[in-house]
């Protein structure tokens, strides 16, 4: 049985030398796509919740620690109903209540891992952006790109160019969402809700009631406005 002979090298020098030039930029194509790809970050469900958790950490607030009134809004970034009262309803909020000195504002995450998937990992990349000042800023970067993300099969991606869009770090972005650090944060404000009876999103604690349907900002507004006049609600 025959043999098959290698295939002879290319007599042009000039031949050998392009292919080695194609085989190197195929090479470094590949390096580049490893480094710069998006990583797939997951946030583990239920996280394990320890004492620096919680400790110091209510919540993300924004408005006079002497205001009256308190409005806490649980909430999942990958709800079509929170997407559509912070794109819709938020600023005005802020405008007649909150920076007017009547309420502050506290936000709390309750993600609904059974039917968004990207929640807890939106949560994260909003805690990441905490640690540099901007969780306002991108939590209005995540619920304004909610179309663009939230069916997408990773959504690291579009949260890291939400990052860079609000002027994060980067560099110390990414280490702070391969770190999971705030995998805890997040479980506990999830079983702050349960606790207090929360089961959907969004949902409001005002005094010490909770509500499901506020309507619009007016809404919120008359109910902030009747407790501030009660103390006993």
């Amino acid at each position: 049985m025959s043999k098959k002979k290698a295939a002879p090298p290319p007599k042009n020098p000039n031949q050998l030398y392009a292919i080695l030039a194609g085989l190197a930029v195929v090479g470094a194509g590949i390096i580049y796509y490893l480094v710069k790809r998006p990583q797939v970050t997951s946030i583990p469900i239920p996280a394990t919740i320890v004492e620096t958790d919680t400790a110091g950490f209510r919540g993300y607030l924004i408005g006079s620690p002497d205001a009256k009134v308190e409005i806490t809004e649980y909430a999942d970034f990958q709800c079509p109903a929170c997407q559509t009262f912070d794109v819709l309803q938020f600023d005005v909020v802020k405008r007649q209540l909150v920076d007017s000195g009547i309420a502050r504002f506290r936000y709390r995450d309750f993600p609904l891992d059974q039917i968004h998937p990207h929640a807890r990992l939106a949560s994260h990349a909003a805690a990441c952006a905490d640690e540099q000042g901007k969780f306002w800023e991108m939590k209005t970067a995540i619920y304004d790109g909610h179309g663009a993300w939230s069916a997408a099969r990773s959504a690291a991606g579009p949260f890291r160019e939400y990052a860079g869009q609000v002027g994060l770090d980067l560099g110390k972005y990414d280490d702070c969402m391969s770190s999971k650090r705030y995998a805890g944060r997040i479980e506990a404000s999830l079983q702050e809700g349960l606790r207090l009876g929360v089961s959907s999103t969004p949902t409001f604690l005002i005094g010490r009631r909770l509500y499901t349907r506020v309507g619009t900002s007016d809404s919120l507004a008359a109910i902030v406005r009747r407790v501030a006049a009660d103390s006993t609600l």
